[in-house]
């Protein structure tokens, strides 16, 4: 695991879109394409955007993500798919394809073909933000860290529900959907790189739990570390409420 800090989420979010677009057209040299696995939130404006940016031939790469809310309409400001179509396929029409996990209509058929789909080849890069209640993905607390499938259904706890309150995707936490769509732990750990980035002082207490605590289930981000090629990227304000012994490769 490496651990790199910036002074704000724009320096972040340029830092790893830089090195996203490296591991990206690595692969594409080597193979001859790429496949990446993108995360949404407010948390990943700076890099989403910045990762548009880079001078990649998109042609050659495949765009999948993490999770969608249970019939929540693409329309909705919520919506995942609509939040990448905007920010990222729209400005990229380059793009080969784009992979969205659909919450609509038969949700079941829908995680098999996306099942099918995902596991044609190896993911070369994920980008994956992490919760305040240090989710990935929609895996809640207590996160299922057993089954090997590719997609789950899953209901959303009330800190989950919160933050997308709190982050203005739904008025209140009666309007946050119960249900949603997720990425499994197993399938995010399939990927050959994983990049988290985490800025903001509403995830301090997530990274402090992150940093603090050995692999655990209640910790669902804490699974990350385990992986053969991580890197967190984190801000001051994320990193506010954790211990300097852990801060490694500080970024001035």
């Amino acid at each position: 695991m490496e651990v790199t800090i910036f002074d704000n989420s724009v320096e972040l979010g340029k830092s790893a879109a830089e090195a996203s677009a490296a591991i990206l057209n690595e692969q594409i040299k080597l193979k001859g394409k790429a496949r990446i696995v993108l995360s949404t939130g407010a948390s990943q404006f700076t890099v989403v955007k910045a990762l548009t940016e880079q001078k990649v031939d998109w042609s050659k790469v495949e765009m999948f993500h993490l999770d969608e809310y249970v019939n929540l309409p693409i329309t909705h400001k919520a919506s995942f798919r609509k939040y990448l179509q905007e920010r990222f396929v729209d400005l990229l029409p380059e793009l080969k394809k784009a992979h969205f996990v659909n919450g609509d209509g038969d949700v079941r058929m829908n995680i098999e073909q996306l099942t099918k789909e995902i596991r044609k080849e190896p993911i070369d890069l994920a980008l994956i933000g992490i919760g305040e209640n240090a989710h990935i993905a929609f895996n809640d607390p207590p996160a299922n860290f057993e089954t090997t499938e590719a997609f789950m259904l899953v209901n959303l706890d009330e800190a989950c529900k919160l933050q997308q309150v709190r982050e203005g995707w739904f008025s209140s936490i009666d309007d946050v959907p119960d249900k949603a769509i997720t990425m499994t732990v197993h399938q995010i750990l399939q990927s050959k790189v994983i990049i988290s980035c985490v800025p903001h002082k509403e995830k301090a207490n997530a990274i402090k739990n992150f940093f603090e605590n050995d692999t655990n289930r209640n910790i669902p981000a804490t699974i990350l570390k385990t992986h053969a090629n991580f890197t967190l990227y984190i801000d001051r304000e994320s990193a506010s409420m954790t211990d300097e012994k852990h801060l490694t490769n500080l970024v001035e």
